[in-house]
């Protein structure tokens, strides 16, 4: 059976499967048993990548199907500091999965920085997980967060830019259309602290987000690196989302219970 490769984002696992994404998606989201349901975002990984990192040296040994003949749905062979020892350049597709179990699969593309906003909203996925307002557009971002000649950096990054409607670009309007995020006034007062000190690119808002990101706040995609090198996974528009993948999209958009 081929063996596929995954890097979870949450929770940060580097796992082994005979699921191709589709099927893994579906049983990381739902399982086997339906008893509970969450989002599930994760990359392609390729099981020949050469690396010096022991899990990668373990996988034809653990990953082998059950004695039935079945398929071995799930091995973890890392659940630490995994995303550190992957290659930016190895990452393959990302894989989003909704709460039932829909997967959109992202394709990288070439990266073009948003000219169409002020400031930045940034959900981190890995290996941190804070929500962050910022004056730094998402390449500017995974420059300053992977800088190991700062006191505060990671090795390397997973984030998204999420939608900040009007506020991206002025900060006072009244008009928030329908931004779900609780505390927006809290929200609204990080931004002007940006705004009031221009040597300040960055502020927490949220320091530990443990609810699930609603993929319909993704603004122009999902973004990993280190320093320079920084893969970008954009995310289509709403209108094409809803044509080309409408079960998956009208399946991000509801709201499930665990």
């Amino acid at each position: 059976m081929k063996i596929h490769l995954y890097l979870s984002l949450n929770p940060e696992a580097l796992i082994a499967s005979h699921l191709a994404p589709e099927e893994f998606g579906a049983y990381l989201a739902v399982g086997t048993q339906k008893y509970s349901r969450g989002q599930a975002m994760f990359f392609d990984i390729d099981p020949a990548m050469q690396s010096d990192y022991p899990p990668f040296q373990e996988i034809g040994k653990r990953c082998v199907p059950h004695l039935d003949g079945s398929p071995r749905r799930s091995t973890y062979l890392a659940i630490y500091r995994v995303l550190e020892y992957v290659p930016v350049a190895a990452l393959g597709r990302l894989h989003l999965a909704t709460h039932d179990g829909r997967v959109l699969s992202l394709n990288p593309a070439p990266y073009t920085p948003p000219v169409d906003r002020c400031f930045h909203l940034y959900q981190e996925f890995c290996p941190v997980t804070p929500r962050v307002v910022s004056t730094l557009d998402p390449a500017e971002f995974c420059q300053r967060l992977t800088d190991p000649t700062v006191p505060v950096y990671v090795p390397k990054i997973a984030f998204a830019e999420l939608a900040l409607g009007k506020l991206a670009t002025d900060l006072e309007s009244a008009d928030v259309g329908n931004l779900p995020y609780s505390g927006l006034q809290h929200l609204r007062d990080c931004l002007r602290e940006l705004n009031r000190k221009p040597g300040k690119p960055t502020k927490v808002t949220v320091r530990n987000v443990r609810d699930d990101v609603l993929y319909r706040t993704i603004q122009g995609g999902v973004y990993a690196g280190q320093g320079r090198e920084l893969k970008f996974y954009p995310i289509p528009t709403p209108a094409d989302l809803d044509s080309a993948h409408h079960e998956w999209w009208h399946s991000a958009q509801a709201s499930f219970g665990s």
